[in-house]
């Protein structure tokens, strides 16, 4: 998925939260949603196993802003409502451990929002995203 000339995040990446947290919104502030999502899921996949439902849910959401981006109205939408599902289950304040202090209401809300009517200008919707995963 990476595109020629453009680094990709390494397979060994094992952030900690803050640490998936500012390279994920630095990459959505960049419009590369493929690569805030291989951080979410550097995340997913390295941190505690009561917390990878969660970066799980914001992996999907970003891909769903890289479908967005692609044109894919109907895979935005599922993957955009499949991760606004798994986010949800977190409760408003990030859930277990350390899952802290982002605002995942703000995050639900606006995939939800996006599920239901892809933007057809994909920079709003990974803005949207960005701010949201940047608020506390």
């Amino acid at each position: 998925m990476g595109a020629a000339g453009v680094e990709r995040v390494p397979d060994d990446y094992a952030p900690s939260v803050d640490q998936a947290m500012a390279d994920a919104v630095r990459y959505l502030a960049e419009e590369r949603p493929f690569h805030a999502h291989e951080v979410l899921e550097g995340r997913w996949k390295t941190g505690p196993a009561e917390e990878r439902e969660l970066w799980q849910g914001l992996a999907q959401i970003c891909v769903g802003l890289t479908h967005v981006q692609r044109g894919n109205a109907k895979g935005a939408a599922t993957l955009l409502a499949r991760g606004a599902a798994g986010v949800a289950r977190y409760g408003s304040r990030g859930g277990p451990g350390a899952v802290r202090p982002f605002d995942l209401d703000a995050v639900v809300r606006v995939a939800r929002e996006l599920a239901t009517d892809p933007s057809p200008d994909p920079t709003t919707g990974i803005a949207r995203v960005r701010d949201a995963l940047g608020t506390a």
